[in-house]
């Protein structure tokens, strides 16, 4: 069977969700071939033998930490090159899309972003992605070369397949331009203690009915009791109730979870487009004609200050 790069993204050596999802849909269509970079390798390797990973490549040099991109897109020209895979996958992040694009030109290959699903093809990997807001889904493979795939957050959900993860030294020489864009310096993001908002299997929103910054702490009570992440719309984020950082929609971020709570947005087609392909989505809001009825799979007609405790009152009394 022919073997599948997976990139996989890490801190430290701590695994990403992402990437057990990538391995997982790896599968499908080859074995898996994870391609650790930077510190950590010998601690990822067991996660990664658990999820499919048949081999480990790693590389560990201080570019990957001092410079941007260019000494990754390095490394996994090198591990292309040496495996000869039938093709690379990396999650759908802004950096794995910039190395995804810089890796396909080097290869002179087709680059397939945000890919929500994969299969096997009689003539290589085929990927579904939603386009146009999700209002069409699209069937596509790669025509030449080595395919190069991104893979968007939540589009499977990882399962466990043990093999043998044998880490292998992986060798890469750094071209001229790797050193091309230095880090100068970096500062640790505060933690909430929520997920990540790309990432999360639940996410809860708010919107222009939330009608104020102190009232978002509702939201993110009921977040707390679903372990989930906090989204708002451009409208509460345009107001300056909560930071542009966690804002869903076309000019925010595209988020894929399991479930999607929105309460007090109406729908608007700019914050539909980053939460469409939620698995799941359920509708708060006293507008009965609020378009975001038309998307959710549940909706509940009423004033948010009033059925959100209630839901989150229920949430913590079911959950013990």
């Amino acid at each position: 069977m022919a073997e599948v790069l997976v990139y996989v993204d890490h801190v430290d050596g701590d695994v990403r969700k992402p990437t057990l999802e990538l391995l997982t849909l790896a599968r499908r269509i080859g074995d898996p071939v994870a391609v650790h970079l930077g510190p950590g390798a010998g601690n990822a390797a067991g996660v990664l033998a658990e999820h499919g990973a048949v081999r480990v490549l790693a590389a560990d040099a201080q570019e990957f930490t001092d410079y941007l991109v260019v000494p990754k897109v390095d490394a996994l020209q090198a591990a292309a090159e040496a495996v000869g895979p039938a093709a690379v996958l990396i999650p759908s992040s802004a950096e794995g899309k910039e190395i995804a694009a810089r890796l396909a030109l080097r290869l002179g290959s087709g680059l397939i972003t945000d890919a929500v699903d994969l299969e096997a093809g009689e003539e290589g990997p085929v990927a579904h992605q939603s386009v146009f807001a999700a209002a069409f889904t699209t069937t596509s493979r790669v025509t030449q070369g080595t395919p190069v795939i991104t893979v968007k957050p939540n589009s499977a959900a990882p399962e466990a397949a043990p093999a043998a993860g044998t880490v292998e030294e992986l060798a890469v020489s750094f071209g001229p331009s790797a050193t091309g864009t230095r880090v100068v310096s970096r500062s640790r993001r505060e933690s909430t203690g929520r997920p990540d908002l790309t990432e999360a299997a639940i996410v809860v929103s708010g919107g222009r009915g939330v009608n104020g910054a102190e009232n978002f702490a509702l939201i993110e009570e009921l977040a707390d009791a679903l372990g989930a992440a906090v989204g708002a719309s451009r409208a509460a984020v345009d107001a300056g109730w909560y930071p542009h950082a966690h804002q869903v929609g076309q000019t925010g971020k595209t988020v894929s979870p399991q479930l999607y709570v929105a309460a007090g947005i109406s729908g608007a087609i700019q914050h539909r487009a980053g939460m469409q392909t939620s698995k799941t989505i359920v509708a708060i809001n006293k507008d009965s004609e609020a378009p975001i009825f038309e998307l959710a799979d549940y909706g509940l007609v009423g004033d948010l200050f009033d059925v959100v405790p209630a839901l989150t009152e229920e949430v913590r009394a079911r959950k013990g």
